[in-house]
């Protein structure tokens, strides 16, 4: 099954939609009366957002908008999706032992950010047979396991799944993690047999896989220092508010740190069977949120996989520095072939004029000024020497 599951909403947005219908853009959102937010702005929007326009994401109110349950979520993305595979699995083994086999799934994904600045998950899930002699071996499960089966499973386990965050450090304020309505299921059938085919998801997952944060706008994907992370906060804008709550909820907050000091005076970090302190609890949570605040509080990787869906990454590896060598040595011997004939000429690489002069006439005229100042930099220097 080709799953896509999504973030809950942190507040309006405009939005860009299309009726699959008439094929027409959509109004962005519309209300049969005028209602106003807390805030006295508007909570509709009539016009019709093309798919590239900049209104794309941002929230109808900013300051309706739950920056910091945002971020938060970005962050527990990935521990959201492991939990969500371990009810999965845990479904299908209930369901193996009503047909007596040993049931897994098995799943490759990546992750996509919404103009929001929010991720999303694109997943392909399979259910694989587990044999007792071959743990590693991939059988297709019973016939009467059906794709309709998985993708209730699926569904299932997506909608259940949910956790509440520990309370921030020196409050009581916690934020719930959960996947949003939107769950996509869709089964996956060969050429021509169906909306959805193996080729159409390979290419799709291929062009996320090296996603940023470009539909997000934001310029830099390095990560921040305390200086670049106050350059790019903005109380004004939606990412610079985002930027400014992943860098702030990432500091160790002050209340943290004493309740970390009366920790140690009664415990030995050094003992393997210490119990984990407030500041490791803290940093499973909310300690990474600083460290990827140029991702806004994502930290996990674009493309995953679990470890039985298809070959290891070491295997990759392995066969990748074994087609580079192969390549150098047929190199080498090819090369070693024509230095020894003296009327053969091996033609490396050929040369081509590109162009003459500057592309546009911008950069003629930037280049004109600059010369025009090193002529009068160096005049007024020789002046200086001769009045000297």
């Amino acid at each position: 099954m080709f799953a896509t599951l999504t973030a809950p909403s942190f507040g309006a947005v405009h939005n860009h939609s299309i009726n699959r219908k008439t094929g027409q853009i959509r109004p962005c959102r519309v209300r049969r009366t005028i209602q106003l937010c807390p805030h006295g702005r508007l909570t509709s929007c009539r016009q019709r957002h093309t798919k590239n326009s900049p209104l794309v994401g941002q929230p109808l109110c900013l300051d309706c908008y739950d920056h910091s349950h945002h971020v938060v979520w970005n962050s527990q993305a990935g521990e959201l999706w492991r939990r969500t595979m371990i009810n999965l699995n845990r479904a299908l083994t209930r369901l193996g032992t009503h047909y007596d086999v040993k049931l897994r799934a098995s799943y490759g994904k990546v992750a996509e950010y919404q103009a929001r600045g929010v991720v999303h998950f694109h997943a392909l899930i399979r259910v694989d047979t587990v044999i007792d002699t071959d743990p590693d071996a991939i059988l297709a499960p019973p016939s009467v396991i059906t794709a309709d089966t998985l993708a209730t499973l699926i569904a299932h386990a997506a909608t259940t799944t949910g956790y509440d965050t520990p309370p921030y450090p020196g409050t009581d304020h916690t934020w719930p993690i959960h996947w949003g309505p939107q769950v996509d299921i869709r089964p996956v059938t060969g050429l021509n047999n169906g909306d959805i085919t193996a080729e159409a998801v390979a290419a799709y997952l291929a062009k996320y896989a090296t996603k940023t944060t470009e539909p997000t706008g934001l310029p830099t994907v390095r990560r921040l220092n305390g200086e670049t992370a106050h350059y790019y906060s903005n109380d004004t804008t939606h990412l610079g508010r985002l930027i400014a709550y992943a860098w702030q909820l990432g500091d160790t907050p002050d209340a943290l740190r004493a309740e970390q000091l009366q920790w140690l005076a009664t415990h030995n970090p050094k003992d393997p069977h210490c119990e984990p302190s407030p500041l490791d609890e803290w940093k499973k949570t909310y300690g990474r949120l600083r460290r990827w605040t140029h991702m806004l509080g994502f930290g996990g990787h674009f493309a995953t996989k679990s470890r039985h869906y298809s070959t290891t990454h070491k295997q990759l590896r392995a066969q990748r520095r074994h087609h580079q060598s192969t390549q150098r040595h047929n190199n080498r011997k090819r090369w070693d072939n024509h230095a020894c004939d003296d009327d053969t000429t091996l033609i490396i690489t050929e040369l081509t004029l590109a162009g003459v002069g500057y592309h546009t006439t911008a950069d003629a005229q930037l280049a004109t000024a600059a010369a025009a100042r090193a002529r009068e930099q160096r005049q007024i220097a020789k002046e200086e020497q001769m009045t000297g």
